[in-house]
């Protein structure tokens, strides 16, 4: 794990605050009053280093939170040490790190989450008063790359933030200023280190009055949980992907490293800090769209392993977090992936070369439609029908890719006053296969079938599930006993096609068929 860098959330959680706009409208001079300048105060900041002498190598940030200077934000500076700004009366959150010089000491950070300027107030930013942050992972080889430390404050209904990236492990915090409100101020601080095999996540979140004045954490192995990452390389898609990972909630930094495919990264992470979010990258061909994964909301435990494989077969549709398809009036909506990964993950991306869904009503052709695979929008006549939507994607490749993908749903509509969902189904393969897509030839394997859509939970009036050796040219069915069917593989090299036909309890069906959903070896 020696390649890593930076990462920033693609959405940054944190709260914009906007500089105050004066005069947005010109009023007639003869009606409209000039509205007065809020009443202003000075503050006065004086920053003393570690030795108690006024100091010119610090950033101090001043943010409103309430009252007239809500939507203030300043960053005074003077190199004296000492500096004055004038803002109107209001609750600040005001932070400062200090550094020395060059930064061999550290960085001392100094946070007042309740600044309540009602008069001419003069404030002290003292780096004696701070405390270290010690927290590091059980392993002393392990390298330190960079940590963040995050102060949320929120009072009368607004939520300011203050954060520090710090590129060195030599932390020190400190609270100044009165408490405030109980429960008002929460604050989380995250850090990374990495060995040639493992990576730590080593993340913390507290909610009280203060800030934080020093921190001590000293993890052992077993208070960690294990969140491993698996990049498959299927046929064609060998190189080296990306691993992005980070705390779920809140504003902050990952950790990213290169892994060649097929390939296993490992991390200790810390449930306290929640849950965490893997971003998975697969190597694209020069000119094309980078295809990405997510996981997002990994719960983790103590002692315990968690796995996530990426970009594996058996590739096929995905309904998870979806209703797949969408009346909303005279217009029906399809968003089905069809070619989510193994796990289910569902690809940003995915490679193809063709695909298509068409729309039948009562038998007729309404249209098709090319493009992303899954993914179409259709305008139909008004009032009841029986529709058929026919989604298909294809692929080059060797066995284990999917080189075809189809699933044909058939259901009833009727117009609709709002969105609403049509009932239509998957089924998910999700055998046991080597990180290349394989199964041992000429053995027994278990595959376990889950329906997700409508006729899930319960809701499946019959379901039979096919296997073919020969590209879909013919097929055996093969009885389904408790949520699995099991498959005789052939001999060494060959495409194992799967096919699922299903009706549910509403009388609505699917076809779904995934041809070469894995090979043999």
């Amino acid at each position: 794990m020696n390649s890593s860098s930076v990462t920033r959330r693609s959405v940054l959680r944190t709260l914009t605050v906007a500089l105050a706009l004066v005069g947005s409208a010109t009023p007639a001079w003869d009606t409209t009053a000039v509205a007065a300048e809020p009443e202003t105060y000075a503050l006065t900041i004086t920053h003393l280093d570690r030795a108690g002498r006024k100091t010119a190598d610090y950033v101090t940030n001043v943010t409103g939170i309430s009252g007239p200077g809500a939507d203030e934000a300043v960053h005074p500076y003077d190199a004296s040490g000492t500096t004055t700004v004038r803002l109107p009366k209001g609750r600040y959150l005001l932070d400062s790190s200090l550094t020395a010089g060059a930064g061999a000491s550290g960085t001392d950070w100094i946070v007042q989450p309740r600044l309540d300027l009602d008069r001419d107030t003069t404030i002290t930013v003292d780096a004696r008063t701070t405390s270290p942050v010690d927290v590091r992972p059980p392993d002393k080889s392990a390298g330190f790359l960079y940590s963040a430390m995050v102060v949320e404050v929120t009072h009368g209904g607004t939520t300011r933030l203050a954060n520090l990236m710090n590129s060195q492990p030599n932390l020190r915090v400190a609270h100044l200023g009165p408490d405030a409100e109980a429960g008002s101020v929460k604050q989380w601080f995250d850090a990374y280190w990495t060995t040639e095999n493992l990576g730590y996540g080593l993340g913390y979140i507290f909610t009280g009055n203060r800030a934080l004045a020093g921190l001590t954490r000293h993890p052992s192995r077993e208070d960690l949980a294990t969140l491993q990452v698996r990049g498959a390389a299927r046929p064609g898609a060998e190189g080296t992907a990306t691993v992005d990972l980070q705390p779920s909630a809140g504003l902050t930094v990952g950790f990213s490293q290169k892994l060649p495919k097929p390939g296993t990264a490992t991390y200790l992470v810390t449930p306290e800090r929640g849950t965490w979010d893997v971003t998975y990258h697969t190597p694209s061909a020069p000119g094309a769209p980078t295809n990405r994964y997510a996981a997002d909301g990994i719960a983790v435990r103590a002692g315990r392993t968690t796995t996530h494989t990426f970009d594996n077969a058996v590739f096929g549709p995905d309904l998870t977090g979806r209703p797949g398809v969408v009346r909303d009036g005279d217009r029906v909506g399809v968003d089905v992936p069809l070619l989510a990964d193994g796990d289910g993950h569902v690809p940003s991306s995915p490679p193809y070369d063709a695909a298509s869904t068409t729309l039948h009503r009562n038998g007729v052709l309404i249209g098709t439609q090319s493009g992303t695979p899954g993914r179409a929008e259709f305008t139909v006549p008004r009032g009841r029908a029986t529709y058929r939507i026919t989604s298909t994607a294809k692929r080059g490749g060797a066995p284990g890719t999917a080189t075809r993908v189809t699933a044909s749903w058939t259901f009833t509509s009727d117009t609709t006053t709002s969105p609403t969902p049509a009932p239509v189904s998957v089924v998910r393969f999700s055998p046991a296969l080597s990180p290349t897509g394989t199964a041992a030839a000429d053995a027994s394997i278990r595959v376990p079938v889950t329906v997700l859509g409508a006729a899930a939970g319960g809701r499946t009036r019959s379901l039979a599930v096919s296997v073919s050796e020969d590209g879909g040219a013919s097929w055996t069915q093969v009885p389904v006993e408790r949520g699995a069917v099991t498959i005789r593989n052939p001999h060494a090299g060959a495409g194992v096609s799967l096919r699922a036909e299903l009706t549910d309890i509403g009388g609505n069906t699917l076809t779904q068929t995934v041809v070469d959903a894995y090979r043999t070896q």
